[in-house]
């Protein structure tokens, strides 16, 4: 048995020079282990030079950059598993885009695991504030699915740049002192704050925003497994809430019906009696056109539609990013993408290294529009009236935001922007110039990669659409 032993948990510079000699060397699978650190060796162990056997050879960029993610993952045989693919590729040159194969399919998953990991750690970190010699700094304690300290802590340090802060978990520490990230040894619980001053406030909202109604307790331990709860100061209200969820909602259908807002109602109908925005009403702010939306009624989709849901971000943004419509949480929460193609489109913006931020984000169509399925609402896609209806509050985002850059997600917002019907896959990634001196650039929409049936299929188009992102930014 030859044993490669690695420096530590996410070696992957000791795991890619040891797999490489390996294979050189003509070594099988069978006859390799990966330790890592102090471990015990085998019996049959052999530490001796291997001399190469088989021709030099380069790995798939593919397979590299996904290893980088499988050796995140915390079970144990996950490096014996990408010497095995590695293995593989010797004969088998196309096996990265066989994402049915055994291997491929379990190293998907577990880099899928990873992502998942990393993203629940944007979402449960929660910091505490301390005062030290130096003054505020702020910790927060975390235990991972994954090794995934090393790979999310740039996202906290570009969020909270201004802040002092360290995560402490079991594998490791991350260090930001306002000027430089750094990684220390693992941690304890003890070691960091109980509770802060913040948090009975922080409590007190949580447990105010409970929407008792909407309750679906197995859909929110999908998103917030039980295994966070017990670092979440609002995980302990949470078994409160879930219990009292029945009474509340019986009270509040029982409740009486508010009485409508008399200024409001004025206001809506005098601005009704004008069919015609254009004439009747010019938004100078954008606080101004994000109210008057809610009087629209240039098309039929504000009847089954929560609220009018406008851009949100700078308001003299250089880049305006333009999608289709409000999705159903976008339609409740009246903000745009803050759902499951919200999140895609965030960490895509992340890779491609813009701040979503420093955008302005909004929709081609303001009102969410759907059909009823039981208890859910299913997303139609705006036809060309309804497009055209809304293009009147479109244009006026960007008359009030005068982006450089304007992007479009997907046919509906290109139809949109430019008033003409495209065929994105055709046009994307071509920079459009448009009448006002601005740039457009048409991309799909994030919803698209939800909808691929297969993960080769979504890895391809993500990279496409990362790299569309990528170029808006040198546009910028």
């Amino acid at each position: 048995m030859h044993v490669a032993t690695l420096e530590h948990q996410v070696d992957f510079d000791g795991w890619r020079k040891a797999a490489r000699t390996f294979r050189l060397a003509g070594i099988s699978p069978e006859q390799t282990a990966f330790r890592v650190g102090a471990a015990v060796g085998g019996l049959f162990d052999e530490a001796a030079a291997l001399p190469a056997t088989e021709p030099a050879f380069s790995a798939p960029k593919a397979f590299v950059d996904l290893a980088r993610e499988v050796i995140l993952h915390r079970s144990a045989d996950r490096f014996d598993l990408m010497y095995r693919l590695l293995w593989r590729l010797r004969d088998e040159s196309d096996l990265m885009h066989v994402a049915s194969d055994v291997d491929v399919a379990d190293a998907l998953e577990r880099a899928k695991n990873v992502s998942r990991a990393s993203h629940k750690m944007k979402a449960f970190v929660r910091f505490r504030q301390v005062v030290d010699d130096t003054g505020d700094a702020w910790v927060a304690w975390f235990e991972p699915a994954h090794f995934v300290l090393e790979k999310t802590a740039p996202f906290f340090m570009r969020r909270f740049a201004n802040m002092r802060w360290s995560i402490l978990t079991p594998d490791g520490s991350a260090i930001w002192d306002e000027d430089a990230l750094t990684f220390g040894p693992p941690a304890t619980r003890d070691m960091a704050p109980a509770e802060d001053e913040i948090e009975e406030f922080w409590k007190t909202y949580y447990a105010s925003t409970f929407n008792p109604a909407r309750l679906k307790t197995r859909t929110m331990q999908g998103e917030m497994a039980k295994r966070y709860w017990k670092n979440l100061p609002e995980a302990q209200l949470i078994p409160e809430l879930v219990a009292a969820s029945s009474v509340r909602t019986e009270a509040m259908v029982a409740a009486p019906a508010a009485e409508p807002n008399l200024r409001l109602a004025k206001t809506l109908s005098r601005m009704n009696r004008d069919h015609s925005f254009e004439e009747g009403f010019v938004p100078s702010t954008l606080d101004e056109l994000g109210h008057a939306v809610q009087a629209c009624r240039r098309c039929l989709l504000w009847r089954d539609a929560t609220q009018g849901v406008c851009g949100q971000g700078l308001r003299k943004a250089k880049l305006m990013i333009v999608g289709e419509q409000p999705g159903d949480q976008e339609d409740l929460a009246g903000q745009p993408f803050v759902g499951p193609a919200g999140q895609v489109l965030d960490a895509a913006l992340e890779e491609a290294g813009i701040d979503r931020d420093d955008a302005f984000v909004t929709n081609a169509v303001k009102h969410f529009k759907h059909t009823p399925r039981g208890k859910r609402r299913i997303h139609q896609t705006p036809v060309t009236s309804e497009i055209s209806a809304c293009r009147w509050w479109l244009d006026a985002e960007r008359r009030l935001v005068k982006p450089k850059v304007v992007v479009t997600l997907g046919a509906t917002a290109a139809l949109g922007v430019l008033n003409r019907r495209v065929a994105v896959t055709k046009e994307r990634g071509q920079p459009l110039a448009l009448a006002d001196g601005s740039t457009a650039l048409l991309t799909v929409h994030p919803s698209y990669l939800l909808r691929l049936p297969d993960e080769a299929s979504r890895a391809s188009e993500r990279e496409r659409f990362v790299a569309d992102l990528k170029q808006v930014r040198t546009l910028l």
